[in-house]
């Protein structure tokens, strides 16, 4: 016999499927947080079946040339690409779903790409990742990629970032307006007639 919750259903904000009571989900993310940064967790545990998975070290350079491909800086070396790669498969390790679907989608790069991805161009090695722009496995690299990348600081120096003030003593004293890429500003003293606006009585009334 079915009860009511006056009855004494638990209360809370758990959903009640099939006469079971399922919690909701704890990693549910902030409908507010960047879509960049947002996991889709629908295939959160990848596909159930597939391709042969990869090698450890292959799928590392294959990962870091996606990285390069994906987030293109002549510019940068290859160390904050090379962290970076490591940060997505320690990400992607905590979740064997995830494990399996990053080595099967690196694999599927290599048979896209005629069995070698790191033997593509630039242009060629862009194209196949658009292919797969959509996918969860793409996503989920971004997801930590984003902030890995950026976040390395061999990158804050190639882009002329020292960090947070703060940790430097501030910044006024620390050749912040050093840039040599700006004019010079133009410092003029006014010696015409006052200013209107800045006229004021000694009640303080303009």
């Amino acid at each position: 016999m079915g009860h009511s919750p006056e009855d004494g259903a638990p209360a809370g904000n758990d959903a009640d499927v099939g006469g079971t009571m399922v919690d909701p989900d704890p990693e549910q993310q902030h409908p507010n947080e960047p879509v960049e940064l947002q996991v889709d967790k629908s295939r959160a545990h990848g596909p159930s079946a597939g391709p042969e998975q990869m090698a450890a070290d292959r799928a590392h350079q294959v990962l870091a040339r996606l990285l390069r491909a994906a987030y293109p800086h002549d510019t940068f070396p290859d160390g904050p690409y090379e962290r970076t790669a490591t940060a997505v498969q320690e990400a992607a390790s905590a979740d064997a779903g995830d494990q399996r679907t990053l080595s099967v989608g690196l694999a599927g790069l290599d048979r896209a790409a005629g069995g070698d991805f790191l033997g593509l161009d630039d242009e060629a090695a862009e194209a196949v990742l658009r292919d797969r722009g959509d996918d969860y496995f793409f996503r989920m690299i971004r997801s930590t990629a984003v902030v890995a990348l950026y976040d390395d600081q061999e990158v804050w120096g190639v882009l002329g970032y020292e960090g947070a003030s703060y940790e430097q003593g501030g910044y006024l004293h620390r050749g912040f307006d050093d840039l040599d890429w700006l004019p010079t500003a133009r410092i003029e003293e006014h010696d015409g007639e006052p200013r209107t606006e800045l006229v004021t009585t000694e009640g303080g009334q303009g």
